[in-house]
């Protein structure tokens, strides 16, 4: 069977997120000690018991999740034929894939956290989910904003479209384009916007001092949505990740390619599944979907994809 795994980004984190994991997996509990570790604070009890409030600091949300989604991706103890990670997700996804170290990933990935929330002051940016506008009409509405920057930041769906930039910018966007819904996300910066340029040139010099393996499977990343089968040229795409779109409808239309006939969303919460479905509309035959973030939810998937061996 062709199964792809995805792995969730910022904005999946709940508190209380990879405790059943911990408490029941040996390894689970091994990689959650290793990340407290190699950064030098609890990020477990972060995760475990918040304050919500920590958790939904970048630096704490990105190293918290790449441990859950990583400990959720090695409880299905096989391999998949390809694999992709919505923004941070693309993280664990090349972790599972060999790419990267799980150490070399928790610190790069809680640097990545620090390094976008220093690019723009509290306050100065946001972020937008636009809903029921065709994204090639929100990029004709973002064309005409003059009060700064506002880009897409994710193309999440043919329906679903996140824009980032100056928060008055955003603002003016908003009332441009004239959805039917639109819903100004609770994060702390304008995240896959040129504003994150300052974050992406610190963090390149970050990835080139890490080793990048080959991958075991290939990845689809987010700012080609293309098949990557380098360690080459995974560091190159990271480098560009930061202050470019997630590219993730056209990222599934590559699953539908390779004819992935089930996926499996490694990580907290159903953001992906909400996604796919969406995706997925138009397939002659939509794969079947399936969720762990703990441990009933992989042994429900094992049994469903593997006969539970």
């Amino acid at each position: 069977m062709n199964i792809a795994y995805l792995f969730p980004g910022q904005g999946s984190q709940a508190v209380g997120m990879g405790k059943d994991l911990y408490d029941r997996s040996p390894e689970a509990r091994a990689l959650f000690d290793r990340a407290d570790e190699v950064l030098g604070f609890p990020i477990s009890k972060i995760s475990f018991e918040g304050p919500e409030e920590e958790l939904r600091l970048t630096r704490n949300t990105q190293p918290a999740l790449l441990v859950v989604s990583t400990a959720a991706c090695r409880l299905l103890g096989r391999d998949p034929v390809v694999a992709a990670g919505h923004s941070l997700g693309e993280y664990s996804a090349l972790v599972a894939a060999g790419v990267l170290r799980f150490e070399d990933a928790v610190l790069l990935v809680h640097m990545r956290g620090r390094y976008m929330q220093e690019a723009v002051p509290v306050g100065v940016g946001a972020m937008a989910a636009v809903l029921g506008v065709p994204g090639d009409v929100v990029e004709k509405r973002l064309a005409g904003v003059r009060s700064g920057v506002v880009e897409i930041a994710n193309w999440n769906s043919d329906d679903q479209i996140v824009i980032s930039g100056d928060k008055a910018a955003v603002e003016e966007a908003l009332a441009a384009i004239k959805a039917p819904r639109s819903v100004m996300l609770p994060v702390s910066a304008p995240f896959h916007s040129r504003l994150m340029r300052p974050a992406e040139e610190k963090l390149a010099a970050d990835l080139d001092a890490v080793p990048f393996a080959d991958p075991r499977f290939p990845v689809i990343t987010n700012v080609d949505a293309r098949l990557i089968r380098t360690g080459e040229e995974a560091r190159d795409a990271l480098k560009r990740q930061v202050s470019r779109s997630v590219l993730w409808t056209k990222s599934m239309g590559v699953l539908k390619d390779m004819d992935v006939e089930a996926c499996v969303e490694c990580g907290p919460g159903k953001v992906l599944a909400v996604l796919f479905k969406r995706a997925s509309r138009g397939w002659a035959k939509a794969p079947a979907f399936h969720n762990v973030e703990d441990w009933e939810s992989a042994e429900k998937a094992k049994t469903a994809l593997f006969g539970g061996l």
